[in-house]
């Protein structure tokens, strides 16, 4: 669920680096720059970039854009093509009998490993032009005034993701927001040293 569902799960982030004052004028053709690319007729695997938080089939902006007031809001889209490995099993199956069997016909009966591995290319490739990719939808809800970036996601694999997008679009890092390092942003250098020496607690009993 994203942030306009009734439940959502998202992880936040502080901006590490100073935001500069022509970042916001700049930002939608920012967004643009790094869009998504449609990959339903070419035969890639995945595809991620920025879309509409109103609208994840629209990475233009034109309609609606990213600036709300004091809240900058958009989405990671990213869309991956899923080929069961049951099916790319049988196909590869039938590609290697069928090699073996031109190759009886010119009494030969060995396939290499590099003719195997061509086989198994031109499979995926042509498993990919009769799979179309499935969508997926991340919301991002940048709060300017906190300095914070708000994630629909707590899936490390997509965390990981989103942090690599939104350094190359807008050259800033992020920092999760952790417990700890909420801790470290609240505390002295005193209070963060003894909560460095907590030991956890102990809530089974220690059977002798």
């Amino acid at each position: 669920m994203g942030f306009a569902g009734s439940a959502s799960s998202f992880t936040r982030f502080r901006i590490l680096d100073p935001v500069p004052r022509d970042l916001w004028s700049h930002l939608p053709d920012r967004l643009r720059q790094f869009a998504f690319r449609d990959i339903d007729d070419i035969p890639e695997i995945t595809s991620c970039g920025w879309v509409s938080f109103d609208d994840m089939l629209d990475s233009t902006w034109n309609n609606t854009p990213p600036q709300k007031a004091g809240v900058v809001v958009f989405s990671l889209r990213l869309d991956r093509r899923r080929i069961p490995a049951g099916v790319v099993k049988k196909h590869l199956a039938l590609a290697v009998r069928s090699e073996k069997e031109q190759l009886c016909r010119q009494d030969k009966n060995f396939i290499s490993r590099e003719r195997k591995k061509e086989i198994r290319k031109q499979v995926l490739l042509r498993l990919r032009g009769r799979f179309l990719p499935v969508p997926g939808e991340f919301n991002v809800l940048w709060l300017a005034e906190k300095n914070e970036v708000w994630f629909a996601s707590i899936r490390e694999s997509m965390i990981d993701l989103f942090l690599e997008e939104f350094l190359k679009t807008f050259e800033l890092h992020l920092e999760q927001l952790t417990p700890y390092n909420l801790a470290a942003i609240m505390l002295n250098e005193e209070k963060l040293s003894r909560l460095d020496h907590l030991e956890a607690t102990q809530f089974v009993p220690v059977l002798p």
